[in-house]
């Protein structure tokens, strides 16, 4: 190994939410800018999070975000959308690592060799780093969609299950962004029809 092999973490969020696209984060940091702080990203605070989000995205080497939208997570499963999306972040990194940490159990097609580490989000600074990007993307994203569509309270939950989202599926339907192939809208649907 050089002193120029280079390491990405990779982490995606939003696989549990009822809408929105599933987001994944590729960074390689720079050895000589440590950013103090990281950790798994659903362990930190908001404020924490956009702060180190900040960080990451003025002195990692490279980052990139990938993504899979609804329709793909309806038509290919939610993991293999996670998976893609996490290859679409590696392969937008600007500068090619040479090895990539993928959090998790399952590891994306890549040109590179990946090892999957499972809670690598809360022992891989790389990883933490990456989950921290993806969680602050997917996030804002859900924030711009409550401008849209108010009635759902995407802004609080960010489209995860919670009682104030299935009330609010029952009371108005799923919008364009739910995931049709997931059990409680799939079932919703159901029982309208």
């Amino acid at each position: 190994m050089t002193s120029a092999w280079l390491v990405c973490g990779v982490d995606e969020a939003g696989r549990g939410p009822l809408a929105g696209a599933v987001f994944a984060a590729a960074v390689i940091l720079d050895e000589r800018r440590p950013i103090v702080g990281l950790a798994d990203s659903k362990k930190l605070s908001e404020k924490k999070r956009e702060k180190l989000a900040e960080e990451i995205r003025l002195h990692a080497l490279a980052w990139a975000i990938g993504r899979a939208e609804v329709e793909e997570i309806d038509r290919i499963n939610i993991l293999q959308a996670s998976l893609l999306a996490m290859k679409r972040a590696v392969e937008g990194l600007a500068v090619a690592p040479d090895k990539a940490l993928i959090d998790g159990l399952h590891c994306p097609a890549l040109s590179m060799p990946a090892e999957a580490i499972v809670k690598g989000d809360a022992s891989v600074v790389q990883i933490s780093a990456a989950s921290i990007l993806a969680k602050t993307a997917r996030d804002a994203e859900m924030i711009e969609f409550h401008r849209v569509y108010p009635q759902y309270g995407f802004d609080r939950h960010k489209g995860y299950g919670t009682a104030e989202h299935l009330a609010a599926l029952k009371r108005h339907g799923a919008s364009p962004i739910h995931r049709l192939s997931f059990a409680p809208v799939k079932g919703l649907i159901a029982s309208r029809y």
